[in-house]
């Protein structure tokens, strides 16, 4: 029996949202990457069981999980049966800088109001004319989790007192980040950070908990998830994401998104609610 998957994607006109982003998988595993933006999960159905900061998490009990960005984590049924999966990215103006260190801490939130706001703002999300609406549950929903975070926020610490190299690999994520679509070598990076290939590499996976090409190949699926969503083809979507070719952007898209570009578009470009059914 094959695998299932289900999965619908859009960008709602509701500021302060990046992606609505509804799955179901039997078996797919999330490997180990980074957003630009807050993940605010939900799950209908199964368990999902994740690692964020090298600690175990998981999704039990009708929990809301808050994942912050640029904070590595994977993720994997928890369940035989797989999971269905609705999710919210939020840019920065909804939860700043501040509140990514108690969201690390304390990612699982079990509170039944927070979780029904979150499940009735996604049915606003999923009607055109109810944008009001959507926005006024959202409010509501960054004003409960900024409540959670704030009695949190003097514990909180997004890597944890002093680390040693932290000031190279910040410096090498800035450098990634800012040549993310052209790329760089390894031996320039080293040249301009000023430390040895093999010293910077360590340096990045020690402080992040992931390593730089994987930080690189994470951040190009998330705006390739950007312009999918602003209706680009995805043969013109690799190249501009900074992958070599359409089969090198599907084969990073699938594993980390859990199906194809192609498919992902088509639940973008025809119908926002029909969920792409993959094979």
């Amino acid at each position: 029996m094959m695998p299932q998957q289900e999965v619908s994607a859009w960008r709602p006109p509701v500021a302060g949202v990046v992606e609505v982003f509804h799955a179901h998988f039997t078996e797919h595993a999330y490997p180990m990457h980074v957003h630009d933006a807050w993940t605010l999960l939900i799950v209908d159905d199964g368990a999902v069981r994740y690692d964020l900061d090298r600690h175990e998490r998981g999704t039990p009990n009708g929990t809301v999980s808050l994942l912050p960005p640029h904070v590595p984590h994977n993720g994997s049924s928890a369940t035989p049966e797989g999971f269905r999966k609705r999710v919210l990215y939020l840019d920065m103006t909804q939860l700043d800088q501040r509140f990514i260190g108690p969201a690390v801490d304390g990612p699982d939130l079990t509170d039944p109001v927070l979780r029904r706001r979150v499940g009735q703002l996604h049915t606003a999300l999923a009607n055109r004319g109810d944008e009001f609406e959507a926005e006024s549950r959202l409010a509501l929903i960054g004003e409960r989790l900024r409540g959670h975070l704030l009695g949190q926020l003097r514990r909180a610490s997004a890597f944890g007192g002093a680390v040693p190299d932290l000031s190279v690999a910040r410096t090498l994520r800035d450098l990634l980040d800012e040549r993310l679509t052209e790329g760089i070598a390894l031996d320039e990076a080293a040249r301009l950070v000023h430390a040895h290939p093999t010293h910077l590499v360590r340096a990045f996976s020690g402080v992040f908990g992931i390593a730089p090409h994987q930080y690189v190949v994470s951040r190009r699926i998330d705006l390739a998830r950007r312009l999918l969503l602003d209706g680009q083809p995805p043969r013109e979507v690799a190249s501009a994401a900074g992958f070599y070719d359409q089969s090198h952007l599907t084969r990073h898209f699938k594993r980390i998104v859990g199906t194809t570009p192609g498919r992902y578009a088509r639940t973008v470009t025809h119908d926002r609610l029909r969920p792409a059914h993959g094979r």
